[in-house]
């Protein structure tokens, strides 16, 4: 078993290597501290199997078993005006393009950005002023217990800085687009193996400041490839973050995320999480209350079909008083495709006048599409309001047959009670551009099963 697992650790052992030589000299020393002892912390954990309770519904075998190598970055001579469905130029004051997880100054822009914000690629911020991020950077999102935060802290080398100083407000959304593509090959061989990209994002937003930001994962083609990313997301006093993580990858793809964000006094945090791409995909949102007065709300959308897997574990952390949390993910499974919603929410002994409330609702399309759901609550204060509670099932009869009695066919019927379903959550879509990219995918998928060219 262990020359087993000395195998498929093989590669990642030879990347880690191949990296840690090419930057020798080239970063400070506390983050060449953090890749070493999160490599050896990923070694020591393996890969996560079902017997884990956080992996139980979830294997990852055919990530284990994929030879993955570090990926490369090489636009060729695809041109700029490929990535047009996938922009945001017409309302964001900033956007960053990464292929295969390294930044691309030719296709971003950065543009209108108020006095003192900071938005730039990781890698520049580490070569140039790496102090600037040492206080925040792998300091919220763990790799002690969770194997794919470690192996991306390991491989820590690009992504999104974004800094938003005391007292600003950015109106403009800031775009973060991540581009995935296999047709560019690993750095390391001849492109016998899949790529990796481990994405490292950090965005912090100072006291009585408001920011609006969207990551955006799309694949161009239809392949095979991983995408493993960690965001972490710092909240000062009185801070107001809109979230947006739209993943569309390619349906081959595999696409594990980790989102951990830490809120200040009366600070307040929305996520809007939209889950469409992807063969194997798992995201955990960790939101950690950590100031008296804090809010925060997650909503999130999967629609999945074919064989497609896609597992959302939240976990929302009440560690002070007067805090309160709201979530609503809901789910449209066609197929044969599975989904997984593991919720948790932890009311610490502190957290007194806690206030939080937690849904999980499934709509499945098809007997053969299966849904695994468990809504928790960990409760150690006597003084809150906490509800969850999950609904699993099709179609409501009573409103089908009051569409058909009304001319509506079976078909369009079902359809309309899909979109209705789906556009609670869409409706909650600040930005006009992403919404209504959303909302034309859901009804193009809905009317003849095909996605539209045009995605956030």
């Amino acid at each position: 078993m262990m020359l087993q697992v000395a195998e498929e650790l093989d590669s990642y052992r030879v990347d880690f290597e191949r990296i840690e030589r090419d930057s020798a000299g080239r970063r400070p020393q506390w983050i060449n501290q953090i890749r070493t002892a999160a490599f050896g912390r990923f070694v020591e954990l393996g890969f996560p199997t079902t017997r884990l309770e956080d992996w139980k519904y979830t294997n990852v075998a055919p990530i284990v078993k994929t030879p993955f190598r570090r990926a490369g970055q090489a636009w060729g001579t695809r041109p700029a005006e490929s990535l047009e469905p996938f922009t945001l130029e017409e309302v964001a004051c900033a956007q960053l393009v990464f292929v295969n997880g390294q930044y691309s100054s030719d296709l971003s822009s950065l543009e209108k950005l108020p006095e003192g914000v900071v938005v730039s690629s990781l890698a520049t911020v580490l070569a140039g002023n790496p102090a600037s991020v040492e206080a925040h950077l792998a300091q919220y999102a763990s790799y002690h217990d969770q194997a794919f935060v470690a192996l991306n802290a390991a491989f820590m080398e690009d992504g999104a800085f974004v800094s938003i100083p005391k007292d600003t407000i950015v109106e403009a959304p800031i775009h973060l687009l991540f581009i995935s593509s296999a047709r560019f090959g690993s750095v390391n061989d001849g492109g016998g193996s899949a790529p990796v990209s481990y994405p490292r994002n950090l965005i912090v937003v100072g006291s009585h400041s408001q920011a609006r930001i969207i990551e955006s994962y799309v694949g161009l083609e239809h392949d095979v490839y991983l995408t493993n990313v960690v965001t972490e997301i710092v909240g000062g006093e009185n801070a107001v973050i809109d979230y947006y993580k739209v993943q569309r990858e390619s349906e081959e793809a595999f696409h594990v995320a980790t989102v951990q964000a830490q809120l200040g006094h009366s600070s307040t945090f929305s996520s809007h999480a939209i889950d469409l791409g992807g063969a194997l995909v798992r995201n955990d949102l960790n939101v950690a209350l950590d100031g008296e007065g804090a809010e925060c709300t997650l909503n999130g959308l999967y629609m999945v079909t074919g064989r497609q897997h896609v597992d959302n574990h939240t976990r929302i952390d009440h560690a002070q008083p007067h805090c309160s949390s709201r979530q609503l993910y809901k789910g449209i499974l066609d197929g044969k495709s599975r989904g997984v919603f593991s919720g948790k929410i932890v009311v610490h002994k502190d957290a007194q006048k806690t206030d939080a409330k937690q849904a999980n609702k499934n709509l499945l399309l098809s007997e053969d599409a299966v849904i695994d759901s468990k809504p928790q609550l960990e409760i150690f204060n006597n003084d809150v309001k906490c509800t969850h509670g999950t609904t699993i099932g099709q179609h409501d009869q009573e409103a089908m047959f009051y569409l058909r009695s009304r001319g509506v066919d079976l078909a369009a019927a079902g359809r309309l009670l899909t979109y209705a379903f789906a556009s609670e959550l869409l409706g909650r879509i600040r930005v006009e551009p992403v919404r209504a990219r959303l909302e034309a995918l859901l009804l193009t998928r809905l009317c003849d099963g095909a996605a539209p060219e045009e995605t956030p």
